[in-house]
């Protein structure tokens, strides 16, 4: 196996956060997300060689988009052959909730079961929207005009109000 440069091992380490928290997104067990991590990780080493910064546009925007497209991917291919640990699925697992306590931590709880229950798509929304990504960013890392991201994310902040009045 060819050893990885230092500056690819450097952003690994550096983004590494950022990839886990993809992998938790759309990943409930722990090997699963292990396994997506190792998937994203080969793409990104893939890439690597190509990668053409571009002026105005944060290498995390490139990062992101890579993580993104092979999480909704690995998903997609899951769901059409479903293994024998999870059969019939045809939804992903539900979203570990982090442990939290404190006042909030009702309200904390409730967003996440909102949130687990949005499309792959929405998810993804959601996940840059925390991570405070400008909408720029976002049209970059989905590959949409910005315009497009703004409508986008009104509609699933609409759909998070809903499901969060609604009833459990």
């Amino acid at each position: 196996m060819l050893a990885a440069p230092p500056d690819f091992l450097a952003l690994l380490n550096e983004y590494q956060p950022l990839l886990r928290r993809v992998c938790r997104l759309y990943c409930a067990a722990a090997d699963d997300q292990q396994d997506l991590y190792q998937e994203i990780v080969g793409q990104l080493w893939q890439a690597w060689p190509r990668y053409q910064p571009r002026p105005n546009v944060k290498l995390s925007t490139w990062l992101y988009r890579v993580a993104l497209n092979v999480a909704i991917s690995d998903l997609r291919q899951r769901r059409r052959r479903p293994t024998s640990a999870h059969p019939g699925t045809d939804r992903l697992p539900d979203v570990p909730l982090p442990p939290v306590d404190g006042p909030d931590a009702d309200d904390l709880h409730q967003l996440y079961q909102a949130i687990n229950r949005l499309s792959d798509v929405d998810k993804a929304f959601v996940l840059l929207y925390l991570e405070e990504r400008t909408y720029e960013e976002m049209a970059d890392i989905l590959g949409i005009t910005q315009n497009n991201v703004r409508v986008k994310m009104h509609r699933v902040q609409e759909k998070l109000r809903q499901l969060l009045t609604q009833p459990a």
